[in-house]
């Protein structure tokens, strides 16, 4: 188990660390959501939450890398400075920064989906600009020892695998939700994504995988 593994697993769901700003921080996200609800910009709401649910589906998967390699998991966050450790790689500030992400990418999108971007869909355009975005930011944070990357396939040296499966999936599932037809097949998706997400994280949890 490397060194960073060792000391995200210390502060793992420590409920020790707690600090009070994270009760604003939910405040802010409830905010950004409710918004949405008021102006019933159901596209953008879902499209958010679809986000957020991709966010969970790769911080679960992330967990289970470490559980069976017993060595470190794709990211981690070392966890010290955090006011809470959810997942090896997942702390309370992180998984409220993507739930207002989502909403952010959702209301940059053209309303006309047919407009093109160099002549290619724009949706794509902006999904693989907003993952490579993603991907510089990650690489800043690495290097400030905030976010730990300790697998020779997934480094700022070799960016291809953070930009293709760490973010492009995000926006893509995003920007889909965002265009269905209908507020009903956004919400079943939505919540298919996020009750899969919820189960998962009860039966691995429980069984001490995650």
């Amino acid at each position: 188990m490397t060194d960073a593994a060792r000391t995200a697993l210390e502060h793992l769901r420590d409920a020790d660390a707690f600090q009070w700003y994270v009760i604003p921080l939910l405040l802010i996200v409830l905010y950004v959501y409710a918004s949405e609800v008021e102006r019933r910009n159901w596209n953008v709401f879902f499209a958010g939450l679809a986000f957020w649910g991709m966010d969970w589906f790769n911080e679960i998967w992330n967990a289970l890398v470490f559980h069976f390699s017993g060595r470190a998991p794709v990211w981690g966050a070392p966890g010290g400075e955090s006011a809470y450790l959810i997942l090896i790689g997942l702390n309370i500030e992180i998984c409220f920064m993507f739930a207002v992400f989502g909403v952010v990418a959702a209301k940059l999108l053209p309303a006309d989906k047919s407009l093109r971007v160099l002549g290619l869909p724009n949706r794509w355009v902006l999904a693989g600009a907003g993952a490579a975005a993603a991907v510089g930011v990650e690489v800043v944070l690495n290097q400030m020892g905030a976010l730990t990357w300790e697998w020779s396939w997934w480094q700022a040296g070799m960016p291809l695998l953070v930009w293709l499966i760490g973010y492009l999936p995000f926006f893509l599932v995003s920007y889909w939700v965002h265009d269905l037809p209908t507020v009903k097949s956004k919400a079943l998706v939505v919540g298919s994504l996020l009750g899969a997400d919820a189960l998962a994280l009860i039966v691995f949890i429980s069984l001490g995988w995650i």
